[in-house]
């Protein structure tokens, strides 16, 4: 076989460092499941033990419950790429299970965010599984009133205050037309053992602390969780292409970002910061994203986000095709 011929065959060099990283380990896997669904529970029980001493106390406890709500999130993340477990049964099962204290279908969820890693960072096939965002053209070629709307839209007030709680109380809710009736019967069955679960609590604690509990918990962690997969892709020098330059490694590891929170954060967040790593390959499970990422110079040449420097991307609205990047609305250029 000539020299040109093996070098196609060969996988690129990332891929082969990738591979490496993509085997679950049980151990870790169990373990997570342990610490972060477990101590959901766990926090669950001690605020209804606290609700009659002091509801500041409750409060208290519910950001930490949130925290462990966002790392059970990632788990249910995990297993929908079916990187958690070596058994695509174990995933689903472990998926489904997460799914329903994360107020979140599995199978709807999983499809949705499939096609949000097929397609992010195309200009052509936006929709599916990201956050709404216009091109400068697009949005001059808006009426006011559609301009007004997409104003509110991209408004941080509902983007991050009103939107994630509507999201995962009531659009998960819902079936979409364009799913088959197995995948409608999932999320109808999702409603049901939630609606079921809900009721079984509220008789046990009633629903004034059920709400004075799971409400502060659900609001904190969603609101926490669209920021995180807001910033992963919503940032000033992000690369997004139309479809004939969409290239899968390009748009990985500069079209999503590489978020480095501190360290107690990250280990909340399942490490899902490591964006970058996380888009070149779903299979790598969230306890190796960081090993992947210090082990190998190549993704550490992907300029980071920070705590603060992140806070920037809540004012940027638009892509700008000229300037190949994303602006407030103050930074287009009138023409």
């Amino acid at each position: 076989m000539k020299n040109n011929d093996i070098n196609k065959n060969r996988r690129p060099e990332w891929m082969e460092i990738i591979s490496r990283y993509n085997i679950p380990d049980p151990v870790k896997s169990w373990w997570q499941i342990i610490n972060s669904l477990g101590s959901y529970i766990l926090l669950w029980v001690i605020m209804v033990k606290t609700i009659d001493i002091s509801y500041w106390l409750t409060l208290g406890l519910s950001v930490f419950a949130a925290g462990f709500m966002v790392r059970t999130f990632i788990i249910f993340h995990d297993c929908g790429h079916g990187s958690f477990f070596k058994s695509a049964k174990l995933n689903r099962i472990v998926g489904i299970v997460t799914g329903f204290v994360v107020f979140t279908p599995f199978h709807k969820w999983t499809h949705d965010h499939k096609v949000h890693h097929q397609t992010v960072g195309n200009l052509d096939k936006r929709g599916i599984g990201d956050v709404k965002t216009l091109t400068v053209e697009e949005y001059s070629s808006l009426g006011r009133w559609q301009k007004l709307g997409y104003r509110l839209y991209r408004n941080p007030f509902f983007l991050f205050g009103i939107a994630p709680i509507l999201l995962f109380t009531i659009q998960h809710r819902f079936t979409k037309k364009t799913m088959t009736f197995r995948e409608k019967m999932y999320v109808h069955m999702t409603n049901l053992a939630l609606i079921t679960a809900v009721t079984l609590l509220i008789m046990a604690i009633g629903w004034k602390t059920y709400l004075l509990i799971q409400l502060p918990i659900l609001y904190i962690a969603t609101v926490h969780g669209v920021w995180l997969f807001y910033v992963q892709h919503q940032y000033r020098h992000v690369k997004w292409t139309e479809s004939e330059g969409w290239d899968y490694k390009t748009i990985a590891l500069n079209g999503s970002s590489l978020f480095k929170l501190p360290r107690l954060l990250n280990w909340f967040t399942g490490s899902i910061g490591y964006h970058h790593i996380h888009h070149l390959s779903p299979l790598i499970p969230n306890y190796n994203l960081v090993r992947c990422h210090k082990e190998n110079a190549i993704f550490q040449e992907v300029k980071p986000l920070t705590f603060f420097s992140a806070f920037e991307s809540l004012f940027l609205r638009l892509w700008d095709e000229k300037r190949q990047m994303l602006i407030r609305f103050n930074e287009v250029v009138k023409t």
